[in-house]
């Protein structure tokens, strides 16, 4: 594009002037109403190259332009996904902030929709009971949107752990947080009696129940968790998160439960066991699987 430069008039300066000003970069009243390139719309594209590490100028040429336009975007503005060259932009800084505290790690806030991202958005729709496909659009814009109680105001320079829990800590959640616990196969089954004796072991007054099945849950619980050692399987819309990331996990927990529709929240969370499991389980491995989901449990109710 041809540069445009102090002394233009018309409808480009019009535009350049209004995408300033609401980035919050000072133009002259008169300036704008004549859609004049004056001094102080100048001196705002000056500051605005410098702001985004351009070169020192005063015009708008096609690298400020770009730049100006990917600034603008708000979350919702446009459909994400991984492609080539990466959506870039605003918007997806936005997105990464808001997931990076929500617990589903985009590394580092950069604006640039990659694989990291495009990996964290299909977690967080897993969590959601959404269809897992890595675009985010405006079904994902709004599950996202309704847990601003959550993220907003929040620093967003990463993940947000919450970190283990002392003891103390972890009886009280037990004691005021009623809370399902089912798996699926005999596996996560063996995981949860583990989870429950150690809840039970923790507090007399503990109020982690086993049961049955979803179907056999409490009116008034909290949540509902159910253990699974396999993939969700296809068509499944329950809310799933994985325990891979064990210092995220509270966070992804809490997410999945704060978002639920329903009454009561049902939440799958799938064990680590991988592809490649080789169908051998020691005792070792439930109890350690065991204390780290209590203790995750307890982290993402402990508020």
């Amino acid at each position: 594009m041809e540069a445009i430069r102090e002394g233009a008039r018309g409808a480009a300066v019009e535009d350049i002037q209004d995408r300033l000003a609401s980035l919050d970069y000072q133009i002259d009243a008169d300036e704008r109403a004549r859609q004049e390139y004056g001094h102080s719309t100048a001196q705002a594209v000056a500051k605005f190259r410098l702001d985004h590490d351009i070169a020192l100028g005063t015009d708008v040429d096609s690298e400020t332009w770009m730049a100006l336009v990917d600034e603008c975007y708000q979350l919702g503005d446009r459909t994400l996904y991984l492609r080539l060259p990466n959506f870039h932009g605003n918007d997806v800084k936005q997105l990464q902030e808001r997931l990076n505290i929500l617990g589903f790690s985009c590394g580092k806030v950069d604006g640039y929709y990659g694989v990291y991202t495009e990996s964290a958005v299909k977690e967080f729709q897993e969590s959601q009971g959404s269809l897992a496909d890595g675009m985010a659009f405006q079904d994902t814009f709004d599950d996202i949107e309704r847990l601003h109680h959550v993220w907003a105001g929040k620093p967003a320079a990463g993940p947000h752990p919450m970190g283990g829990m002392g003891f103390a800590r972890a009886a009280g959640v037990l004691d005021t947080t009623q809370i399902s616990l089912t798996a699926e196969d005999p596996i996560s089954r063996n995981v949860a009696g583990r989870i429950w004796n150690l809840a039970t072991a923790t507090s007399e007054k503990s109020r982690l129940d086993l049961v049955d099945s979803v179907a056999a849950a409490r009116p008034d619980d909290k949540v509902v968790l159910v253990l699974a050692a396999s993939p969700l399987p296809r068509g499944n819309t329950m809310p799933s998160i994985i325990m891979d990331d064990i210092d995220t996990l509270p966070q992804r927990l809490r997410t999945a439960c704060e978002s639920s529709r329903e009454p009561v929240a049902v939440v799958r969370i799938e064990l680590p066991i991988g592809l490649d499991y080789d169908g051998t389980f020691t005792t070792g491995d439930a109890q350690t699987f065991a204390v780290m989901l209590l203790d995750a449990i307890c982290a993402a109710f402990d508020y």
